[in-house]
């Protein structure tokens, strides 16, 4: 206990400083951030390069993102969903749902639309084992709840649900899935008029980032990293904070997708930042400290795409219960090489159940990785520490 209310009179020292001592505060932060409610989401924000480290300056930053967020939603949600209701008659003799003009505004609604039925397939099912995403948040975006005249992704999402199928674009390519009218209805309720689900805030936070990086747009698993931040700042206690959840979760997320973005990018895959080159490094690490388990995965011919894969690309958020991932986050951001430390957490996982491995066949193993274990997260840390040291 004494212990605790150290680590928390530091935590409290370092955030209230004039200037924030980003060296300590990561050391801090390494080894967890107390789950009181009130630290984590702040360190994250400073963390993932949203807040400067002088504090004077937050207020006026903070102004002006969610200022920008804000305009983000009046100019590619909002403006875009009025324009579609309430068309001119001469608009729609010059621009019409089959024109074929690459500059048509119906073309890019239809795209858009596309991307949009993908993402609100994959943030319905987030983090399924709590209830968090499916309650309403304290903090609708008025901007749209409140405005009749615009077309919400509610309507938007309704109507091409129940007249097409749903896409699902992964890196193995694109496969189509048609849903009967009814179970189109069944699936897309809705809370009332002038409430919205978290899972809704994260759906037009992953939407406007896939309109403003049309390079790269959405791709699966998006929804896997955003989810966590999303939580964290909006389960900050300080209402202060937590009313500004979607606009800084939107900042930070990009900010962190600008670090890993070479995951989610095919061409890249053997770069030195593709997930490839992690693949390779996270091999080699195991060849050094265990090669008979390093062996036994190449005898079975269990190749580290079949598991670590999704272990990197997603940061691990689908392999532990959510405050466990939140955990391991706290030192993901806080390590100084960033994500060398994933490489260490995910070899520390393969060491961890060397006997398992040693023992099983490929398809016990392939299920023992694609399913890892339930163990003490913090022995899984502990052990990539050793490695690291």
């Amino acid at each position: 206990m004494a212990s605790y209310k150290l680590r928390i009179k530091e935590f409290s020292s370092i955030l209230s400083a004039a200037k924030v001592d980003i060296s300590r505060l990561k050391a801090l932060c390494f080894n967890g951030i107390p789950d009181d409610g009130k630290y984590r989401a702040l360190c994250w924000r400073i963390l993932l390069n949203y807040l400067p480290l002088v504090r004077e300056e937050w207020p006026s930053e903070l102004q002006k993102q969610r200022n920008l967020y804000n305009h983000f939603i009046e100019e590619m949600i909002i403006t875009p969903g009025l324009s579609y209701k309430s068309e001119s008659p001469s608009e729609k003799i010059e621009d019409h749902p089959l024109n074929p003009n690459p500059e048509s505004k119906w073309k890019t609604y239809f795209k858009d639309n596309e991307v949009l039925l993908q993402i609100d397939k994959d943030v319905r099912r987030l983090c399924p084992d709590i209830s968090f995403f499916q309650q309403p948040t304290d903090y609708p975006c008025i901007q749209i709840v409140e405005n009749t005249e615009v077309e919400s992704f509610r309507e938007r999402v309704k109507q091409t649900a129940l007249s097409s199928a749903n896409v699902i674009r992964s890196r193995a390519g694109i496969t189509n899935i048609s849903l009967s009218k009814k179970r189109a209805h069944d699936e897309y309720q809705y809370l009332p008029q002038g409430q919205e689900a978290h899972w809704e805030v994260v759906e037009r936070i992953l939407f406007l980032y896939a309109k403003l990086n049309p390079g790269q747009s959405y791709v699966q698993g998006m929804n896997e990293i955003i989810g966590p931040i999303y939580y964290t700042f909006a389960s900050d206690l300080n209402p202060e904070w937590s009313r500004y959840a979607e606009a800084d979760c939107f900042f930070c997320f990009t900010n962190l997708m600008s670090e890993i973005r070479d995951f989610f990018i095919k061409s890249l895959d053997e770069s030195s930042s593709g997930i490839g080159s992690m693949m390779n490094r996270l091999m080699n690490m195991l060849n050094h400290y265990d090669y008979d388990v390093w062996f036994r995965l190449q005898e079975l011919e269990l190749m580290p795409q079949y598991y670590s894969f999704r272990w990197i690309t997603l940061l691990l958020s689908q392999e532990f219960p959510l405050p466990d991932v939140i955990r391991v986050w706290d030192s993901l951001f806080s390590d100084h090489k960033r994500f060398d430390f994933l490489i260490n957490v995910c070899c520390a996982m393969l060491l961890l159940i060397r006997d398992r491995l040693m023992e099983g066949d490929f398809p016990t193993n392939m299920k023992l990785l694609q399913n890892f274990p339930d163990m003490d997260i913090h022995k899984i840390l502990a052990k990539a520490v050793e490695l690291q040291r």
